[in-house]
């Protein structure tokens, strides 16, 4: 009975201890378990955040075609959602492109299909990153058509790649252009290698030795200086090249069959080669030459100036002087041939008291030392010396050292300076003075002067002007002290059409208070304008008051004009009825009458003429401009002249006058009127026997020319004194003879002259006492 526990209990502890033992077994393993998972984890954030510092990204093409990456890799291709596959990689604007995205499914299926691995670069839309895209079959472990696609970030790489294909560019574009540059230049070139041959000529080389092109120049090693190794071209090249520095030569050569001199300059490289180039040396001598010659002319030309001119070298001692210098100086030519130095010539000019008084002599020629050095471009200096004389000194250190001085005589500048100044202050004091208002305006509409009656006639502000106004502000400033402000306007028209269209234009103005002006816009030489301004006020006043008295004179000469000409048709009445009866008389109707009785009836009979020929001369007179009118019509003058000779012909019979006729066939035709020529020679022909005594003689002569004709009256009476002669066309002259027997100054020259000049013609009249009387009428033809 006792024993079967026993066993029970020996049963159980067994079966706990192996429990025991189990579950210490299963702890350890769980511990270690732990343990490697968390160096996994470890490991995994390892890996992850090496894969994230990464250039490269790692994408999973399944055999399926669904794709996995992590997020930082479709950041990489700028995708704003996860793709799930290649075809995913193309979103509208965003990712790869869609041919791009046709590609990588391209590749990858190769892949899959042959395991070859395959490489693309590609940039995504919308980022800036340049991609590499390596892809390879995944390991077995990963499944079957599984593709590992390596991203990789060649942003850097690729814009240094550019960087280092732009630098490579253009250094070959500079090798290039360096290339041109030597085959362009107008000097042989030429490149020797380490063995002294060459290697590379120029254009211009191959030109020099008349070669077919470069290659055969050097291969034929055709060389431009003539010579030995010790004295030739490879003695300079290999100088160069043993002393490491530039070699250089002054060499003959042959160039277009011309002999030359040339210096031959050898430059040795790093490469151990030798670089050389050759320049005509002769050129340079002849522009050498020119230069002198230059400077020559230059000096002649100075010495011609009326300023004087002195130059010092580097050494400050003179090197050359001109003729003026030596004038204003009063310097003798041998002293100035020694070179004297600046000071002393300095010392000589104040002896000659040439140079302005100074207390401080050695200070002042100190500072004039310093004119050597000047780097800020020429000095001037004024010289007020001694008697009056103004000399302006200038100043110029020379780049290669020295000076040059020049010596202008301005004493007559001065002098005109002064009296300009003299005459602008008498102008501007008259300016101001000057009874009319004046006011100048710039080319820019702007007042500028104005003088005291301008201000004052405007009435305005001295501030206001001293702003110079615009002439537009000024007429809108002055426009109520118009008449009319609306005329205000007219001063800036006048002064823009005497600014811009430089034209002189004037007016009349009123004032709001009665006041007159004449006004006008002058343009000036300037280009400004003057606009004027005259009170003519009072003799506005005048001009009116003289103009109603002119209309009054103008009717009573209307009346007095009307009163003559009906006396005078009056006075024709009874004149008819005396001419009539007093020929009735003469006639015999009437008897025979006595002898004397018969003289009487003459005397009335010449009398009722003369006194007719008065009335006719008055009524044409009182005509005025009507008197002159005449009638255009072809006119032989010929006949004209007869017929006023034949009408004039009784009266002459009755005075016993000896009356000579010549008339040319030359007179020939005119234009006008043939009533009115006939009385002009008529008037002439009665003024010449007016105051001949019995036995006189008249001449009338009419000839001509293709352009004019003309009538001659001459007599041989006692011709006329210069008061009369003065006064011979004068129609208010006196009638009649004077005492003495003197010629009398009747109505006919004035009214001769009246019809000639109608006529366009002119009368001439010349007398001398005792000697007679000529008078010359012209006419034109047309």
């Amino acid at each position: 009975m006792i024993v079967i526990p026993n066993l029970t209990a020996v049963a159980i502890g067994a079966v706990v201890f192996v429990l025991l033992a189990a579950g210490a077994a299963l702890l350890f393993v769980g511990l270690r378990a732990r343990r490697q998972a968390l160096q996994v984890i470890h490991d995994n954030r390892a890996l992850q955040a090496m894969l994230r510092t990464s250039s490269s990204l790692a994408m999973v093409v399944r055999g399926d075609g669904r794709v996995d990456m992590p997020p930082s890799l479709a950041d990489w291709f700028g995708l704003t959602v996860q793709p799930t596959s290649l075809a995913a990689l193309h979103q509208g604007d965003a990712g790869l492109t869609a041919d791009d995205a046709a590609m990588l499914e391209h590749d990858v299926s190769i892949a899959q299909k042959s395991g070859r691995p395959f490489d693309r670069a590609m940039r995504p839309q919308g980022s800036p990153r340049s991609l590499t895209l390596r892809g390879t079959r995944a390991p077995s472990e990963l499944g079957q058509g599984v593709i590992v696609v390596w991203v990789h970030d060649a942003t850097e790489t690729s814009g240094e790649i550019e960087r280092l294909r732009g630098v490579n560019a253009r250094m070959r574009d500079a090798y290039d252009a360096l290339t041109g540059l030597i085959e362009a230049a107008p000097m042989p070139m030429w490149y020797r290698g380490a063995d002294m041959r060459l290697a590379m000529v120029n254009f211009a080389y191959v030109e020099a030795v008349e070669g077919r092109d470069a290659a055969d120049v050097i291969a034929r090693g055709l060389e431009l200086i003539e010579g030995s190794d010790r004295g030739g071209p490879l003695a300079g090249a290999t100088a160069a090249r043993s002393h490491g520095r530039p070699s250089e030569q002054v060499l003959p050569a042959t160039i277009d069959g011309e002999r030359r001199t040339l210096r031959v300059i050898d430059v040795p490289l790093p490469t151990g080669g030798v670089a050389g180039f050759a320049v005509d040396i002769e050129d340079l001598e002849q522009a050498r030459s020119g230069a002198k010659r230059f400077a020559d002319a230059q000096r002649e030309m100075l010495d011609r100036l009326s300023a004087g001119v002195a130059q010092f070298g580097p050494d400050r001692a003179l090197v050359f002087f001109n003729q003026p210098f030596r004038r204003m100086f009063a310097m003798r030519a041998e002293w100035l041939a020694d070179r004297p130095e600046f000071d002393r010539v300095l010392e000589r000019m104040r002896e000659a008291n040439r140079l302005p008084e100074v207390r401080d002599f050695p200070g002042w020629k100190a500072e004039r030392r310093g004119w050597f050095i000047g780097a800020e471009g020429p000095t001037e200096e004024n010289w007020h010396l001694p008697g009056g004389l103004h000399i302006r000194v200038v100043a110029q250190s020379l780049p290669e050292g020295g000076l040059l001085l020049v010596f202008e005589d301005r004493t007559e500048q001065v002098q005109l300076a002064s009296a300009r100044d003299t005459l602008l202050r008498v102008r501007t004091a008259t300016f101001d003075n000057l009874f009319e208002a004046l006011g100048v305006f710039a080319a820019d509409g702007r007042l500028q002067l104005w003088n005291n009656r301008f201000r004052a006639l405007w009435d305005v502000d001295e501030e206001f002007l001293s702003g110079h106004p615009r002439v537009d502000a000024f007429a809108e400033r002055v426009a109520s002290k118009l008449a009319s402000p609306g005329r205000a306007s007219l001063i800036p028209d006048l002064v823009r059409s005497a600014i811009a269209d430089r034209q002189q234009r004037g007016g009349r103005i009123a004032l709001a208070d009665g006041r007159h002006f004449e006004f006008g816009a002058v343009p000036l030489p300037d280009g400004n304008a003057l606009f004027t301004l005259l009170d003519i006020t009072d003799s506005r006043r005048a001009e009116q008051a003289l103009r109603e008295r002119a209309n009054a004179l103008e009717a009573a000469d209307k009346v007095k004009t009307q009163f003559v000409a009906n006396m005078s048709y009056e006075l024709k009445t009874p004149l008819t009825s005396i001419s009539g009866f007093a020929e009735m008389l003469h006639g015999g109707y009437a008897g025979a009458l006595p002898d004397q009785a018969g003289s009487y009836v003459e005397a009335i009979l010449d009398s009722v003429e003369r006194l007719a020929l008065l009335i006719d001369d008055v009524l044409d007179l009182t005509r005025g401009d009507e008197g002159a009118e005449i009638e255009r019509g072809d006119v032989d003058l010929g006949v004209v002249v007869r017929s006023a000779a034949k009408a004039v012909q009784p009266a002459i019979k009755r005075h016993h006058i000896d009356f000579a006729i010549e008339v040319g066939r030359s007179v020939g035709r005119v234009q006008g009127d043939a009533k009115r020529l006939r009385e002009v020679v008529e008037h002439l022909l009665r003024h010449a026997m007016a105051a001949l005594p019995q036995g006189g003689r008249i001449l009338l002569h009419a000839d001509g020319t293709a352009t004019r004709a003309r009538i001659i009256v001459s007599d041989d009476g006692p011709g006329l004194d210069p008061d009369s002669l003065a006064r011979a066309f004068d129609r208010f002259a006196e009638p009649n003879l004077q005492p003495g027997g003197e010629r009398a100054l009747g109505l006919g020259l004035p009214l001769a002259r009246q019809f000639v000049e109608a006529h366009g013609g002119t009368v001439q009249l010349v007398s001398e006492q005792g000697q007679g009387t000529l008078v010359t009428v012209e006419l034109p033809r047309r």
